[in-house]
């Protein structure tokens, strides 16, 4: 019997999905035989990272583009028929990137694709960026083609791997979002295949993702491989005569020769056939009658007695018998011995688990006791005692001791470390919160000579001022420069990058143009006009940064600097004699001693040394050559992750005071002495402070203190704009909830990060 297969679909409608989900499900299963056979079946994903209406019509534009393009495309097999949809999809989605706000990473978009390809018993299967695929068949679970989960679409480099292998009855197939399973996890989402009708498993899988506060992507689209009969095999039908019974109409049609001679070889074979039977019967009665006649002899008895057969099954029943109880005797043995095993195992994991917290506490003891503070009095002993303590208590953890015991020790641990590694714990507070409408996402932020926050704000193309004095609930941010606004010399372009130099507020556009805004009052009246620099079109769209060096306090005039990755350089422009703009000369602004990779300096800060953040480290140049000069890493490394630092900043002169310096990683500030190097301090936001710790900074200021006073650091993240004195807070109580050291990520483990968070 010949035998097909038959997918067996599941698929959350689109009613039932989340309101923000940007997910897209297409299914296409050719109804026409000459499409299904070259093409097969079509199950197509497209997920995004980012959630709403727009990142929606994304993945629905990428959805329809693989779709039409690949039941269009007959120039191909399916694996480049694939690809090239893929390829199609990507070119279209790279140039409405701005439209639908997908970023402006050229490697890592947020939009992924699956699909599923069934023709006759043939499986293709694709992945790209965040999306997922996974095969179970005979109750396993094997994730499909896995590619960099970050390089999602639009990209500049997309080479799609097409999987390919056989589907067979009984086979489940997932294309599924990473969200969905980062929720679930694929344990459920195996069971509910395995158990549950596709259908019914994607409505219970849904339901769970739902039910623990799922957001955003959520679609999965499952198939299970099922047989059918493709033909079934009748007997052959036999023409019926209208001479024999029950034919119906007698056929008046003229017969055939060819019949006539046919009918008539099958009457001759017929009666052939019962004339070798009457033959063979009278043949066969006449042996079995002599056979009749012959002698017969009796069979001989057998020599079996009923006493020997008795005995035998006895002697049987008693051997199987016998093994039976030794089969049982052994597995009895086998169990209570690996019964015994396991008891003493946990016995002795809980002995010495006890023994490890038993030695922890007591080691904090010693530091930590009654009129003791080991810390300050013997930081050697007390950083040797605290190390030990922090082993003893991974030991008891991994023993079975749960974290509810040891989470204060390891309290006192970390706040032990962080001491001896110069962690502060400073108060923040909130300066200004933009409105939801419309919507911000600042990237820079600079504060000019009449005291104001001056940040950038990509999403509204705008320079907005914010004044630092006065009530903070009365405080409206006024736009200082936009894209499109119309200034001495031209009009202003989407801004790009800020910077001060003397009195000015500098802006640096999507068009290379250098715009200068000079406060005229404090109340944010000033005047915009562009500042030409003589080759600044041969710098392209890969600019990383500028600033600037004041070189001339009593005129106001300061060089600027230029990090352009195409030319290898940190190019530097001296002013016009009347600060009317950069009349460089051409091949003379090559700041540094050779060409080198700037491409990954994230961060610039200039006092007559130039420092730059260059793959998470600082680097400082002097005269355009890196010097010896090495920061210094924190000594927490038993507690924290070594530092990546992504911004800079400082306020004081050459070589003196200090550099603070950003750890996104471990949300602090790494206070850096400029002479030496040495670490002078680090800096965390204390528990219980409107602000909830220093996570994604994007700008940063350091206002210098007067006199004693320490400096106060102003940093923005997406929305906000905050404030912290670098001064010391009172230490919560020992043991109290609020305290930062007992927060999950120290609590448990060591080297964990926290997340960045919102004020």
């Amino acid at each position: 019997m010949a035998v097909r297969l038959q997918m067996k679909l599941g698929v959350v409608p689109a009613p039932d999905r989340l309101p923000d989900s940007p997910d897209t499900v297409v299914v296409v299963e050719p109804t026409i035989g000459s499409v299904a056979r070259s093409k097969g079946s079509l199950y197509l994903l497209v997920t995004s990272t980012l959630s709403g209406p727009r990142p929606r019509e994304a993945t629905r534009l990428v959805a329809e583009t693989i779709r039409d393009e690949y039941y269009y495309d007959e120039s191909a097999g399916v694996r480049a028929c694939l690809a090239k949809a893929i390829g199609l999809a990507n070119k279209k989605l790279g140039h409405v990137r701005e439209r639908y706000g997908l970023g402006a990473d050229p490697v890592r978009g947020p939009i992924g694709v699956a699909i599923a390809v069934v023709r006759i018993n043939e499986l293709y299967v694709v992945t790209v960026g965040p999306a997922e695929a996974y095969l179970i068949r005979g109750a396993r679970l094997s994730t499909l083609p896995d590619p960099d989960r970050a390089r999602g679409l639009p990209t500049e480099e997309l080479e799609p791997e097409v999987w390919r292998g056989e589907i067979a009855v009984g086979d489940s197939l997932v294309l599924t979002s990473p969200n969905l399973v980062a929720k679930t996890g694929p344990d459920e989402l195996k069971t509910a295949l395995v158990t549950l009708h596709p259908q019914s498993a994607m409505e219970h899988l849904h339901h769970q993702f739902a039910a623990a506060d799922g957001r955003g992507s959520d679609a999965a689209i499952a198939i299970e491989a099922t047989e059918i009969a493709a033909t079934h095999r009748t007997r052959t039908l036999v023409p019926v005569r209208p001479a024999e019974p029950l034919a119906g109409v007698p056929d008046h049609s003229p017969i055939p020769l060819a019949d006539e001679v046919a009918g008539g070889v099958a009457a001759m074979q017929a009666g052939a056939v019962r004339a070798r039977s009457v033959a063979g019967g009278v043949f066969g009665r006449f042996v079995n009658r002599a056979q009749d006649v012959l002698p017969r002899k009796d069979a001989a008895s057998g020599r079996v007695t009923v006493y020997s057969a008795r005995r035998d099954r006895q002697r049987r029943a008693a051997v199987a018998l016998l093994a039976f109880v030794a089969v049982a005797f052994t597995l009895g043995t086998a169990i209570w011995v690996a019964a015994g095993n396991r008891q003493r195992e946990q016995v002795t994991s809980f002995v010495t688990g006890q023994r490890a917290f038993e030695e922890a506490r007591a080691d904090l003891a010693r530091v930590f006791g009654p009129g003791i503070d080991l810390v300050a009095n013997d930081p050697t002993q007390a950083k040797q005692l605290l190390l030990d303590a922090d082993q003893n208590l991974d030991a008891a953890e991994a023993a079975g001791v749960p974290s509810s015991s040891t989470g204060p020790l390891r309290s006192q641990v970390t706040r032990g470390l962080d001491r001896l590694a110069g962690m502060v714990e400073v108060a923040a507070s909130l300066r200004f919160t933009f409105p939801a409408k419309p919507a911000v996402d600042l990237r820079a932020l600079v504060v000019g000579s009449d005291g104001a926050a001056y940040v950038l704000d990509p999403n509204t193309k705008s320079v907005y001022r914010i004044s630092l004095s006065g009530d903070p609930k009365s405080v409206k941010p006024q736009t200082v420069v936009k894209a499109g606004m119309h200034a001495h010399g031209g009009t202003v372009a989407e801004p790009r990058f800020l910077s001060t130099g003397a009195k000015d507020v500098l802006v640096l556009d999507a068009k290379n143009q250098l715009w200068r805004w000079t406060p005229s009052n404090n109340k944010g009246r000033g005047v915009v006009v562009r500042i030409p620099v003589k080759d600044a079109a041969g710098w392209g769209n890969d600019v990383r940064g500028i600033g600037t060096y004041l070189r001339n306090p009593s005129l106001g005039l300061y060089n600027l600097y230029v990090i352009d990755p195409s030319a290898e350089q940190i190019l530097s422009y001296p002013p016009a004699a009347d600060g009317g703009g950069y009349p460089a000369t051409p091949g003379t602004n090559s700041w540094l001693s050779a060409p080198r990779d700037v491409s990954a300096f994230s961060s610039l800060y200039i006092d007559g040394d130039l420092y730059v953040v260059d793959h998470g480290e600082i680097v400082r140049y002097v005269s355009g050559k890196s010097s010896d000069w090495t920061p210094a890493v924190p000594d927490d490394a038993a507690i924290r992750s070594a530092p990546t630092y992504s911004l800079i900043a400082s306020a004081s002169d050459r070589r003196a005071g200090l550099l603070y310096a950003y750890d996104p990683p471990n949300q602090r500030f790494v206070a850096l002495d400029k002479a030496t190097g040495k670490v002078a301090g680090q800096y965390q936001i204390a528990a219980g402070q409107p602000v909830k710790g220093f996570g994604d900074v994007r700008g940063a200021v350091i206002l210098p203190g007067s006199g004693s006073d320490p400096d106060t650091i102003l940093w923005i993240d997406g929305t906000h704009l905050m404030r912290a004195v670098l001064a010391p807070v009172e230490t919560p109580p020992e043991g109290s909830s609020a305290s930062p050291s007992t927060s999950p990520a120290a609590s448990s483990g060591r080297r964990r990060s926290p997340a960045p968070t919102a004020p």
